[in-house]
C-alpha cells in the first residue's frame, strides 16, 4: 500500500467508541481494510440494527488490580473485568493508577477473548461522583450506540 493511501486510512480512523466489556468479550474479530484488526460488536438498547465495527473505544471502570511492573490495569465495569497495557506511559491527569478509584481510558483494542485487553491512548480519574457516573454509564454507551451510523 502506498504511503499516501496508508496515511488516508489512519486519518479516516473512527473516534473513540463507547463500549462495555461484555459488548467486547462477546464481538467478533476481523481484517479491516488497513490490516489492522477491527471488532464487530452489538449495540445496546431498542432497535439494536447493525453492528458497530470498533478498533478504538472509550470504556469506564473501577480499578481492581494495579500491575506496574507489568505496565498494566486491570478494571471493572458492570459487566466484568477487562485488562489495560501500557499505562506507564499515558498521559493521566491526576493520579488514577490505585485501587478503587473510578476511571476512563481511551485505547485500542488488542484482543476481545477470553478477556478484553486495551493498549491504552488515555485515562483520567473520574472518581468524584462515581457512584452517578457508574450508574450513567450503561445508558451513555447505550444513547451513543443507538445514535451512530
Amino acid at each position: 500500500m502506498a504511503t499516501a493511501d496508508k496515511s488516508v486510512l489512519e486519518k479516516s480512523r473512527s473516534p473513540p467508541i463507547k463500549v462495555l466489556s461484555g459488548q467486547l468479550r462477546d464481538a467478533k474479530s476481523r481484517l479491516g481494510l488497513s490490516g489492522k484488526s477491527e471488532f464487530s460488536i452489538k449495540r445496546l438498547g431498542r432497535g439494536k440494527g447493525s453492528p458497530l465495527i470498533v478498533s478504538v473505544v472509550w470504556m469506564q471502570g473501577t480499578v481492581v488490580e494495579v500491575q506496574r511492573e507489568h505496565n498494566t490495569v486491570v478494571l471493572l465495569d458492570e459487566t466484568g473485568n477487562f485488562v489495560v497495557v501500557g499505562v506507564n506511559s499515558i498521559p493521566k491527569g491526576k493520579p488514577c493508577l490505585i485501587h478503587g478509584k473510578y476511571v476512563m481510558v481511551m485505547g485500542l483494542i488488542q484482543t476481545h477473548s477470553p478477556e478484553p485487553v486495551l493498549r491504552a491512548v488515555k485515562m483520567a480519574d473520574l472518581s468524584d461522583n462515581s457512584t452517578i457516573r457508574k450508574r450513567m454509564w450503561k445508558y451513555e454507551v447505550e444513547d451513543l450506540q443507538q445514535y451512530l451510523p
